[in-house]
């Protein structure tokens, strides 16, 4: 396999202007934690439509933090997706708290909102819907659910930036949290925008975006209005157990930059997007996954399920020839450590096994070439035609 010739599912998409902005911050005389985190957050809020946003380390830091704020623990049971990286229910588990895995829609592979309502208990505490590949969920429902249950609502919006949903009428962008308390977001280089690792909360509560601030600091704040005692101008206060969750102005600075491109990122992406619903319409042993009314995806992935195709055997053929495909998500409940933890049993998930069981994930990302996606086309297609001659 040739590098040059590999066309691998996922990748950052860096220019120039990335650069400079990375080496200005190198000139400068903050390298961490200094005036280009502030700066990306008041612009990711502003792009959101959020009144804050907390930079992190990563996504996974970004959902940790969302659920401590949230105040899961020990005893409660919050309510998600098997059809999610591991970080999704990690984030509840490290709180002491319990996944409860609800089965997705056979369409999108988005938590069935319609199922949530009978998996709710008297321990229940919050609900974290997955925006998956970047189709948001249906967060009225989730919403009002939550809202009957006084339940506190995470979107997990890391496959989801720049994505937009109706309620009503009206449209909304992920991260606005207008019907969530909490949106969390990542800055990996698959992802939508890149800072190389990072990850974004966004919130309308002053007081959950504070919490969030200091947890991401070891606990500590400085805020002389909020400490117990003052002995002098370098008193801090360690009011929490935080963590050392912080983001680099590094990785902001390059964030920063990448967001300026995101509405063009996001616009190549759904051009893409629907090249390959064009290209694969007609084909009948594939099937991409449903765009539902009311939604616009922002596509960090593109999945198709196979039909009457041997997913492995296809995932080879193409592998052999240069795209990179790969499987989005093995089921959390597989995962050796949920088995013997919680003792799922797949066959309460029907959708999501036959999901896992057919999916195969090919290229999208924003510097693919239209040369690059007809060449994903072409050995899709013949790929399928080989198997089925």
């Amino acid at each position: 396999m040739k590098q040059d010739d590999f066309i691998p599912y996922g990748r950052q998409s860096i220019d120039e202007e990335d650069i400079r902005a990375v080496v200005s911050v190198l000139k400068s005389d903050w390298l961490t934690q200094g005036p280009a985190v502030e700066q990306f957050e008041k612009e990711f809020a502003a792009y959101c439509g959020a009144r804050h946003a907390v930079a992190v380390s990563s996504g996974t830091a970004a959902l940790h933090l969302a659920a401590i704020a949230a105040g899961f623990a020990q005893g409660d049971q919050v309510i998600t997706t098997p059809i999610t990286f591991v970080a999704t229910a990690n984030s509840i588990v490290y709180t002491g708290a319990e996944p409860v895995f609800v089965d997705v829609e056979p369409e999108t592979a988005c938590i069935d909102a319609g199922l949530i309502r009978q998996n709710i208990s008297g321990s229940t505490r919050g609900i974290i819907p997955v925006h998956f590949a970047g189709q948001p969920c249906d967060m009225e429902t989730i919403y009002s659910i939550a809202n009957e249950n006084d339940l506190v609502i995470i979107e997990d919006a890391a496959h989801a930036m720049g994505a937009e949903y109706r309620v009503k009428r009206r449209w909304y962008r992920v991260g606005a949290c207008a019907h969530s308390d909490m949106t969390i977001f990542s800055l990996h280089p698959v992802k939508h925008i890149a800072a190389g690792e990072g990850g974004v909360i966004t919130t309308n509560r002053e007081s959950l975006a504070e919490q969030l601030r200091m947890l991401r600091s070891h606990g500590i704040t400085r805020d002389v209005s909020r400490m117990s005692s003052n002995h002098g101008p370098w008193w801090y206060e360690m009011q929490s157990l935080g963590y050392n969750y912080r983001l680099t102005d590094i990785q902001s600075a390059l964030a920063k930059s990448q967001l300026k491109k995101l509405d063009n990122f996001v616009t190549r992406r759904r051009k893409i997007a629907r090249m390959y619903d064009e290209a694969f319409s007609q084909e009948p042993m594939i099937a991409p996954l449903v765009q539902k009314p009311g939604t616009r995806s922002s596509f960090h992935i593109y999945v198709l399920l196979c039909r009457r195709l041997d997913r492995k055997e296809f995932f080879q053929r193409l592998r052999t020839r240069d795209i990179g495909v790969n499987v989005h998500y093995i089921p959390i409940y597989q995962q050796p450590y949920y088995r013997r933890r919680y003792s799922v049993l797949p066959d309460n998930f029907p959708c999501s096994e036959s999901y896992y069981n057919n999916a195969i994930t090919i290229p999208l990302y924003p510097s693919m070439s239209d040369m690059q996606v007809k060449k994903v086309i072409d050995i899709v297609l013949s790929a399928v035609r080989d198997m089925v001659s």
